[in-house]
């Protein structure tokens, strides 16, 4: 290789002859063909990789397959070399030749000495620059990740907390009703029942269901004073206590009336006893089983959302992430904001990294929420748009500034005090979306509502 070979490369416009010449000299010429891995991403970058015609694939290793996360397919881009500037530099992901192609390799000791001996200025403040930066980097990064981490763990305890909470109140209600329960079968026993009597007193009991009770608190309440009237008339002790399971299950007077009938006197408190004891039973298993499926639905939701043991890239329906989104952030939804869902049946499934468009969601919705200060009006809709999709988050707040609008996208700005939000910014969001989709994402400001519209393809852009 010659100079002749690097002149007309953009990146080295400003070099003369002889530092051309120098720099081809110091590198060797590599032909790449399709398939041909060029570096290992995690491997110390210790060549400098400048592309002369081609394409490269640059790949990183997510979970358990390689995601391409961009290309060099022009000349004059470069990869590779950190350790000219850092001895712990590594490659940031795994070069795949594309198409055949044509690179100059130059070791990062070589390229190091070039850049002392041409600018060494410059290399003192790119080295200073690369150290600087990779710092901030991995301090903000580390701090983001916990902030997010926190904020999501949080609303997942917070969840998780109610239905647990509610399946450890109900144990405890089925131990005592199981406890009173073998207590009056025992008393039952005691005073010689026969067998038809207990058919008798069980065909009874099968015609009472809590879903029976009259919802009118006013009116279960006459109901309980009558049948404890009723009870305490009979002799019978804890007439409140069981006033209370009868009528709660459909219970009446005339109820209790029938059982008399079935039943001598002497069995009477223990056979109602037995019958509210199986009551509270079934009860309780009925919130058991609520609980534990609102738990095992939460833990399906979080598998949704982080896309665990899931390929990166997959046919999605919009609606799923969604869904587990409004899961994950439901916290923060439920003090105050109704949230109204606008699915259209016609949208088609799309080709897209779902785990990504999910910390897109939660950015839009968290965003949404804290601009409403978190009262009001949540939209969340679907519609088909061609072949793709389109997604809207609407919100009913104040609505956003012009001036705040028109840098909503940029890089690093926010209008949240530090550790509020997700830590995602809409830069990233975009980002998500233009480059790693080939859709777009548009923001839609008017007084007393924000609107974020997302265009997605059917499939991302190749």
């Amino acid at each position: 290789m010659d100079a002749d070979d690097l002149r007309g490369v953009p990146l080295l416009e400003g070099l003369d002859e002889s530092q051309l010449a120098e720099l081809a000299a110091r590198g060797t010429e590599v032909a790449v063909q399709p398939g041909t891995v060029v570096f290992r991403e995690g491997e110390h970058a210790e060549h400098w990789w400048l592309l002369l015609d081609g394409a490269i694939e640059l790949c990183r290793r997510v979970g358990n397959e390689d995601v391409q996360v961009a290309k060099m397919d022009v000349a004059g881009r470069w990869a590779g070399g950190f350790r000219a500037w850092d001895e712990q530099g590594v490659y940031l992901a795994t070069g795949r030749g594309a198409v055949p192609s044509r690179l100059l390799s130059v070791p990062a000791v070589e390229l190091r000495a070039l850049l002392d001996e041409w600018f060494p200025f410059g290399g003192h403040l790119v080295r200073g620059l690369y150290h600087t930066a990779r710092t901030i980097e991995s301090t903000a990064r580390q701090r983001s990740a916990l902030v997010t981490l926190g904020t999501l763990a949080a609303g997942l305890a917070h969840e998780l907390n109610n239905p647990a909470s509610a399946a450890t109140r109900a144990v405890d209600v089925l131990s005592d009703a199981c406890t009173a329960m073998f207590s009056s079968l025992g008393r039952l026993a005691d005073v010689d029942v026969s067998g038809e009597r207990l058919a008798a007193l069980d065909a009874l009991r099968r015609e009472l269901d809590p879903k029976r009770a009259d919802p009118d608190p006013l009116a279960r309440a006459d109901a309980e004073e009558t049948v404890a009237a009723w009870l305490a008339g009979h002799r019978i002790s804890a007439e409140w206590v069981l006033a209370r399971a009868l009528v709660g299950a459909g219970a009446d007077a005339a109820w209790c009336e029938r059982v008399a009938a079935a039943l001598p006197a002497s069995a009477l408190e223990p056979a109602l006893g037995w019958v509210a004891g199986t009551l509270a039973a079934t009860t309780a298993l009925g919130e058991v089983k609520e609980s534990t499926r609102r738990i095992s639905e939460l833990v399906s939701a979080v598998r949704s959302y982080s896309q665990m043991d899931r390929a990166s890239l997959q046919r999605i329906d919009v609606r799923d992430g969604l869904e587990s989104t409004l899961v994950m952030l439901g916290h923060k939804l439920r003090r105050g904001v109704t949230v109204v869902r606008e699915y259209g049946d016609d949208v088609p499934d799309i080709e897209a990294y779902p785990g990504e468009l999910n910390q897109v969601w939660t950015n839009l919705v968290d965003n949404a929420v804290d601009a409403m200060d978190g009262t009001g009006t949540l939209r969340v809709a679907t519609r088909r748009d061609g072949d793709g999709a389109v997604v809207e988050i609407v919100d009913s707040g104040p609505g956003l500034p012009p001036q705040v609008a028109e840098r909503a996208f940029e890089a690093f700005f926010t209008t949240k005090e530090v550790g509020q939000g997700t830590g995602l910014g809409l830069d990233i969001a975009r980002r998500i979306i233009v480059e790693r989709h080939g859709g777009r994402i548009e923001l839609d400001p008017t007084p007393g509502s924000t609107t974020f519209r997302v265009h997605l393809p059917p499939r991302p852009a190749r």
